[in-house]
């Protein structure tokens, strides 16, 4: 399956952001981050290899923010109906 801007990565994906120099592992997507209002984001990451430390170590992002994809986590068909579920929302 090729990843285009239409398309989510699956939980595992490891991404380089724009202007990012730490590698970004995907642990969550379409993540609501409460501020004065809900805001949507398409992922949820912590630094790779080191994975989840904090909250204060966790990142909300859009697929446009990503620079490099390096590794596309596991897919099945579970994910691709999954993936397929979430484009729709």
């Amino acid at each position: 399956m090729e990843f285009s801007k239409e398309k989510l990565l699956p939980n595992g994906s490891i991404v380089l952001l724009k202007d990012g120099t730490k590698k970004i592992v995907i642990y969550g997507r379409k993540q609501i981050l409460l501020l004065e209002e809900p805001v949507m984001y398409d992922y949820i990451g912590c630094f790779y290899p080191e994975g989840y430390i904090s909250p204060d170590y966790t990142f909300v992002f859009d697929h446009e923010d990503i620079e490099e994809i390096i590794f596309v986590g596991f897919m099945n068909e579970e994910e691709e109906t999954f993936i397929e579920l979430l484009n729709t929302k």
